[in-house]
């Protein structure tokens, strides 16, 4: 245990330590220990079956993933993520962990190990990735019937919103009381959220974060969801990052802005020195091109998630790329050679931000290396074109099929990760939905 850490929770007189890490789903599992505990201790074991956990609780079997015995894993806190949980009624912190074998060897199966290999991918080659991502997400009243749609809150004026209110200052500031809150929260937790605006459907938010590392950004997401959840329930609200909550409202997308810079120089490799587009530039746009698609699973890992991926719904369902185009799935904002960054508009925000990040930089790191061309910017609309997967089943198969995301991601972890997927499908595929009972109970 490094002096930094026993600094931190002796001068926060901090009582207790959420022992923390994220299973497949994006799901925070593991240990709160006493303060002295977790000292003397240093390290947690958990059995390595809880990252294979389905979001329903449920696991496939699990033996060929880590064996008959389901043996431990050792989690070691990683001093960056140490933080006070602010909205505790104690003094509370949190860390998050990485998995290890017994030999110190990473676990596989982790979703963080599996963003950290990638990493060391462009390690390797002397690049530094830099993402900033962008998350929708809906605040909804409180219910505790799963079977009722769900509806927007109310906010101070006690009304609901009955209409789009897209970049409405005055609708974000009816939840004046929890916005500040969580920028409170936010501030406390070190999340570096940048920007709030309203979004375009009833009830939903978009926060912006600030650009840095892949995997201190992917710890942040995974945070703030925790945090957004919590100060909403203080408000006697919900809040949901489900991809596609409502019927007839927008879903909810996490876009992905990335860049990658020299190691070396701190250069954006995006860019020649005479300031136009490099060469890596556009290998790595016709490395989503291609390896998108297969990917899908990791930008869209739930049922709900392809309600959101349909036409005309500001949710891409193609990979073509454009400059400025919103309609494409990739899409090249306008920036100086300096910032000069794709944006993949394909993930949802029900995504374990892990794998996510993982997935889409494998992506580009394929297009790079494989030295890929793209294909034509597209200067129209996109909305017309059909090239993701339709439903869960369909993006299964497209990433058991793919040999090099499997290699760069780890063959194992996406075998483990399509079976839970599978065993998730088969639980949905059992329910009888309201939609059956009306229109085929009496009729056929």
């Amino acid at each position: 245990m490094s002096q930094a850490m026993k600094d931190f929770l002796r001068e926060r007189n901090i009582h207790e330590v959420e022992c923390v890490i994220a299973d497949m789903t994006g799901i925070a599992r593991g240990k709160i220990l006493p303060k002295d505990l977790f000292l003397n201790e240093g390290q947690m074991r958990l059995p390595k079956s809880v990252l294979l956990n389905t979001v329903n609780g449920e696991q496939p079997n699990n033996i060929p993933y880590v064996g008959a015995t389901d043996p431990d894993m050792i989690c070691v806190p990683d001093l960056a993520t140490l933080r006070q949980v602010p909205w505790a009624a104690e003094n509370v912190a949190l860390v998050i962990h990485d998995c290890q074998n017994f030999d110190g060897t990473p676990v596989g199966l982790s979703p963080r190990a599996v963003l950290r290999k990638v990493l060391q991918l462009y390690e390797q080659r002397g690049w530094q990735p830099v993402v900033a991502p962008e998350m929708e997400f809906y605040l909804v009243a409180r219910s505790s019937n799963p079977h009722e749609p769900l509806a927007p809150p109310l906010g101070r004026s006690g009304k609901p919103e009955s209409g789009r209110q897209s970049y409405s200052i005055d609708a974000v500031n009816d939840f004046d009381p929890f916005f500040l809150e969580l920028s409170t929260f936010c501030k406390q937790h070190d999340l570096g959220v940048e920007t709030l605006i309203h979004e375009a459907g009833a009830g939903q938010m978009e926060i912006n974060f600030t650009h840095g590392e892949a995997l201190e950004l992917a710890d942040r997401v995974f945070l703030f969801k925790r945090a957004v959840r919590e100060t909403a329930l203080r408000h006697g609200i919900f809040a949901t990052f489900m991809a596609k909550p409502m019927e007839t409202e927008p879903g909810s997308a996490m876009h992905i802005h990335q860049s990658v810079l020299d190691t070396d120089t701190g250069f954006n490799i995006f860019s020649r020195k005479d300031g136009d587009a490099s060469d890596l530039f556009f290998n790595y746009i016709a490395g989503l091109e291609k390896y998108i698609v297969p990917a899908t699973l990791l930008f869209a890992p739930h049922v709900n998630s392809y309600r959101r991926l349909s036409r005309f719904m500001s949710a891409p369902t193609n990979v073509h790329w454009g400059y400025d185009n919103r309609t494409c799935g990739i899409r090249i904002p306008n920036s100086t050679p300096l910032n000069r960054r794709v944006e993949n508009r394909v993930p949802g925000v029900d995504v374990n931000p892990y794998l996510a990040m993982a997935a889409t930089l494998a992506c580009g790191y394929l297009g790079m290396t494989e030295g890929l061309k793209p294909s034509a910017p597209m200067s129209g609309s996109a909305e017309h074109v059909d090239q993701l997967p339709r439903n869960l089943e369909d993006a299964i198969q497209r990433l058991r099929e793919c040999r090099p995301l499997s290699d760069i991601l780890g063959e194992l972890f996406v075998q483990a990760f399509c079976e839970v997927k599978e065993l998730e499908f088969a639980t949905y595929s059992r329910v009888i939905s309201s939609w059956e009972r009306e229109h085929l109970m009496l009729l056929v």
